[in-house]
């Protein structure tokens, strides 16, 4: 069976499961590089939260041979018990004074994004390009993003030159940036898989790899565009720093020691990027480097 038949199939049992109670509409959404997720669209009666569940995964686990049944069963209590009910007042977005001091900004890859990037306003830098959204953060749904749209801006009356100096000064504060060594991200990760983490954490420390991200652990690629940070990080290893975007949560920081070989550091991001990380969550297939002397990031490969 196909996606668009799944999904359909699933939209037309949820809606009798679910009764009149619910309003339910299949949503294609494009997501970052250009990925199509193929979803639901489920909207209470008497509700404006309309959350998309996404159902590629439970299509792969269809057709790996979880049964159409129980791929039901899971929706029908999601729906039921975990969506979030009520309304939200969005009328606040509309004025620029109320969401200014949350504009953040974040990093995309240009390449594979040229559709979306004609619909936002973006900055680009290297073969990345810097974009904006909304940090939210309410009572009802929690924390979210809300990506800025060219109409957004227009609707303001404002510029990406301004959309780009509040982001500069509201990232860091929102979400500031921070380092992690490469071991203490092996022992969190052993630690949440019950691992014996004897050898590997011996093995870790001689890693001088560090992990640049921050304390949400998303869109934190962004960080090495944060004034200054890179700097006191090289001057801190006394060292300019290679850096490996290993996904647009997080990048590693290398420092050149005259140890490495750059083309060898590429082929193991591209590796990475191509067995490891989810393609919506792909930043690029480079080498970046910061030079201390010249204070500026620049692409080796």
């Amino acid at each position: 069976m196909q996606i668009n038949e799944f999904t359909e199939k699933v939209q037309k049992v949820l809606m009798r499961e679910l009764g009149e109670e619910y309003r339910v509409e299949i949503r294609e959404v494009r997501k970052n590089n250009g990925i199509v997720m193929h979803g639901l669209m489920v909207l209470p009666e008497n509700g404006n939260i309309a959350p998309t569940i996404y159902l590629d995964s439970l299509w792969e686990a269809y057709e790996g041979g979880t049964t159409f049944s129980e791929v039901m069963r899971r929706l029908t209590r999601v729906c039921r018990e975990e969506m979030p009910r009520g309304n939200v007042n969005m009328e606040f977005f509309r004025c620029f004074e109320k969401v200014k001091e949350r504009i953040c900004y974040r990093l995309i890859c240009r390449k594979g994004n040229e559709e979306l990037l004609e619909e936002i306003p973006h900055v680009e830098f290297l073969d990345l390009a810097i974009c904006f959204y909304y940090a939210y953060r309410g009572r009802e749904l929690g924390e979210g993003t809300i990506l800025i749209h060219n109409s957004h801006m227009e609707n303001w009356g404002v510029d990406t030159t301004q959309l780009m100096r509040l982001s500069i000064k509201n990232t860091p504060r929102l979400f500031p940036g921070g380092c992690c060594s490469m071991a203490d991200v092996l022992r969190d990760m052993m630690e949440f898989r019950k691992h014996d983490a004897g050898k590997e954490l011996q093995w870790a420390k001689d890693i001088p790899m560090m992990v640049l991200t921050n304390p949400r652990k998303i869109y934190g690629a962004v960080c090495m565009l944060y004034p200054g940070l890179l700097e006191r990080l090289a001057r801190k290893e006394g060292k300019s720093l290679y850096i490996l975007p290993s996904s647009v949560h997080e990048v590693i920081l290398l420092p050149d020691d005259g140890g490495e070989s750059p083309r060898e550091l590429q082929r193991m991001i591209q590796e990475v990027n191509r067995e490891h990380v989810a393609p919506e969550e792909v930043l690029s297939d480079n080498l970046y480097y910061f030079d201390l002397n010249e204070k500026q990031v620049k692409i080796i490969f």
